[in-house]
């Protein structure tokens, strides 16, 4: 029975690569994912060549972040109501006409920091119509019974291009100069505005009911902001939802603090390493969650998502109460990878279940709060964990792992969501 399961694993998990639509959409979205870590790099050094001011490049950075945020919502809401596919396209093809004119400019010599400034909060908002459909995008490109394994390919693209996009961007820069690295982001945008408008998504008939019929919809059609509270509204009045959303929130926690002020204190003050280890560090935590994404989606399946969530905040918990611990160079990147497996593990079946249970109409938008707040969690967690570095890492670790382990707590005394698939 064990042999017959493994056996299949690797099948299954190439399955949803059979279908073109599904390989254009990995393709688009890898290339997305690409530019965006093009872009990071692209404008953090050419302001730093501009200006030579870290707080310069600070505000050209909370340029970008900051409509992104603040938009997310707003593109979610659309996304339900408009196609997915074209709002995807849209953003790509805008991306990459900006991404083009800051490099042109650059080139020219005529580049200036109100410009970047302002390049950069057009890509943000821009960004945060793509970002929400981009993953509720996938139920009309596969059929339900493959959404777990295609979201495991979708993440493991995803993430191997969070990690390669910088680090290309970076060669491309020590190459050439800094303005060709916006030039190479345009053509990634672009090949993915392409890719998406060539994918063919399955009938409207095949997909999810809608949560109330269209007759109701035609008739009575709410404003914008009616349409966001209502998306915020039903994300919060299930409980299964809330949790996972809840859950995803924690998660941004961890990665943005731990894994980024914890990282580096870990690296300099205990380890004794610099940015060696960092490097180190940084990628044992995104290799470990490649292949927890591949394993989640060669296993497939519909396991209790719910107790996959508790698993996941008691993993993660114990794993930065170990960090707090260790002195060893070895043993704090064996306990990051498991760390990043678990997260790479959890997430596909978690995404795949609100995909599979979310009506159509309003996935966009749940999708876009979950989004929401995930990127509010992240400057509070980098405050808090840039004080508690101060005192010393058993700080900043034990107190992320205990606020794990009351999450953890938490989901196991809902049965409701303990009996999640």
């Amino acid at each position: 029975m064990m042999a017959t399961t493994l056996a299949g694993a690797g099948p299954r998990l190439w399955t949803p690569a059979r279908h073109r639509p599904f390989r254009l959409l990995w393709l688009g979205q890898s290339l997305s994912l690409l530019g965006d870590g093009f872009s990071v790099v692209a404008f953090s050094w050419i302001t730093l060549s501009l200006t030579g001011s870290t707080l310069t490049l600070g505000y050209v950075l909370a340029f970008q972040a900051v409509p992104r945020a603040l938009l997310t919502l707003v593109g979610g809401t659309l996304g339900d109501s408009w196609s997915t596919r074209t709002l995807m396209v849209a953003s790509s093809w805008a991306r990459a006409t900006l991404m083009a004119a800051v490099g042109i400019t650059g080139l020219t010599g005529h580049l200036t920091v109100w410009m970047l400034c302002a390049a950069a909060a057009a890509f943000g908002a821009v960004d945060a119509f793509f970002q929400p459909a981009r993953v509720s995008i996938l139920p009309s490109v596969v059929d339900e019974d493959l959404l777990t394994p295609a979201n495991a390919l979708l993440g493991a693209g995803a993430r191997t291009a969070a990690v390669v996009g910088p680090a290309i961007g970076g060669v491309a820069i020590a190459m050439t100069r800094a303005p060709v690295a916006f030039l190479v982001d345009a053509v990634c945008f672009a090949l993915c505005g392409w890719c998406v408008a060539s994918i063919r998504t399955r009938p409207e008939a095949s997909r999810r009911k809608a949560s109330r019929p269209a007759a109701e919809k035609t008739r009575d059609q709410p404003s914008l902001g009616a349409r966001i509270r209502e998306g915020v509204t039903f994300t919060w009045r299930d409980p299964r939802l809330r949790t996972v959303v809840a859950l995803d929130t924690a998660v941004n926690f961890c990665y943005a603090g731990p894994f980024t002020v914890g990282f580096a204190a870990l690296a300099d003050d205990v380890l004794r390493g610099g940015s060696a280890t960092l490097g180190v560090l940084n990628g044992a935590l995104a290799g470990g969650a490649v292949l927890g994404t591949l394993a989640g989606g060669a296993l497939g399946g519909r396991p209790r998502v719910g107790l996959l969530v508790a698993a996941l905040a008691g993993w993660l918990g114990a794993g930065m109460a170990v960090l707090g611990l260790l002195h060893s160079t070895p043993a704090v990147v064996a306990t990051v990878l498991v760390m990043g497996f678990g997260i790479g593990f959890q997430g596909v079946f978690g995404l795949s279940w609100i995909q599979r249970n979310i009506p159509n109409d309003v996935l966009t938008r749940v999708v876009s709060v979950d989004m929401v707040l995930g990127y509010a969690a992240a400057p509070l967690s980098l405050i808090m964990c840039g004080a508690l570095a101060r005192i010393d890492a058993l700080a900043l670790f034990g107190t992320v792992a205990a606020v794990l382990a009351l999450t953890g707590l938490a989901v196991l005394g809902s049965r409701a969501v303990r009996e999640m698939r």
